[in-house]
């Protein structure tokens, strides 16, 4: 699956966390640039004015519904 979000830098402990919770593997990124959604430095270190795609296998519906809330139309 993959979501496109828009994260500010105050909302990154909240998107990891969320994405901590998921049980499969989540990563981020934009461009070229790959991180692991699990951690919060690599998360950090994102351009915060791109818009970001979340990938991950699996279906966990409580992170859907959290991702819901980072949701940019595209």
């Amino acid at each position: 699956m993959q979501h496109k979000i828009k994260l500010r830098p105050d909302e990154v402990k909240d998107f990891v966390s969320a994405a901590t919770r998921c049980d499969c593997d989540v990563d981020i990124f934009y461009n070229s640039f790959i991180v692991d959604a699990k951690s919060i430095i690599g998360v950090l270190g994102l351009n915060f004015n791109q818009i970001l795609t979340v990938a991950y296998n699996g279906y966990d519906p409580d992170f859907e519904r959290r991702l819901r809330q980072w949701a940019v139309a595209v």
